[in-house]
């Protein structure tokens, strides 16, 4: 899902569904570990917030077939993928930030989206308020912000540009900066007293890529949106160019031509 927290990665921020597609296999992973921990049989409604182009909506909606199951995003983009493909599923755009359900969903669903928006603090209590007694809530949100390449992306707007200077607005550098995750504990904090039993894990994915240069591949599909189109033309790529060269030290290939990333997640799963 699109949503963010900042004009240069909201209104500017355009979704790829082929490039986000890439490395489907990985990104599916999490997203069905997540599906298999939520302990609902027979749900009547489920939304999937931050649905993308649909694979996991799908897949959802083959678990529980007969559940009524709405894809929701804010990206026209993605959603036009989605529905190119036919199914049973509903597909709503709308921003997380105002969305209400139109009656207690007995499932709310959300895999790699809340990280982009912000003020968890208010938002994952009013989501979780929101189910049906007995109704499951679970997210998956990538922990990006400690990784080298999400590092390596933040010290190129810095340094990159003429003389070692800023490459872009500094609102940018603030957007890429922030703590887009809180710790497991916080939300700890946010849900246990509301929650009949609650399930916060991390995983550390070590994931096998193909490509010369699979990591900026990768990056470009989700995280380093923002810095693509908050830039020019000219600012993207000379970022591109230096990012490349530093991402390709960061993790060089193997003798078999494969790079391995390490990339870490966040689970929650709460019952009401």
């Amino acid at each position: 899902m699109a949503n963010s927290t900042s004009r240069a990665a909201t209104g500017g921020t355009r979704w790829d569904p082929g490039q986000y597609a890439k490395f489907g296999d990985h990104r599916l992973r999490p997203a069905l570990e997540l599906l298999g921990r939520i302990p609902i049989d027979e749900p009547k409604l489920v939304f999937d917030l931050g649905c993308g182009p649909g694979n996991v909506t799908r897949i959802i909606a083959e678990r529980w077939p007969n559940a009524r199951v709405i894809g929701v995003d804010n990206s026209p983009q993605m959603l036009a993928k989605a529905a190119a493909e036919p199914s049973r599923v509903e597909w709503v755009e709308a921003d997380v930030h105002q969305w209400e359900p139109e009656s207690a969903p007995d499932v709310i669903y959300s895999n790699a989206t809340l990280q982009w928006v912000d003020g968890h603090e208010a938002l994952f209590p009013r989501l979780f308020g929101q189910l049906a007694p007995g109704g499951c809530f679970a997210a998956q949100m990538p922990l990006s912000r400690g990784a080298i390449s999400h590092r390596l992306m933040v010290e190129v707007l810095r340094d990159g540009g003429h003389r070692g200077g800023p490459l872009g607005p500094q609102s940018l550098v603030g957007t890429m900066s922030r703590k887009w995750v809180l710790d497991a504990g916080e939300y700890y904090d946010l849900l246990a007293a509301q929650s009949s039993a609650l399930d916060i894990w991390h995983t550390e994915y070590l994931q096998v890529l193909d490509g010369r240069d699979a990591v900026l591949e990768w990056v470009k599909a989700t995280g380093l949106r923002p810095v693509l189109n908050g830039l020019d033309d000219t600012e993207r790529e000379r970022y591109l160019e230096q990012y490349r060269e530093r991402l390709r030290a960061a993790y060089p290939q193997r003798a078999d031509q494969h790079t391995l990333y390490p990339f870490r997640r966040l689970f929650i799963v709460a019952l009401r």
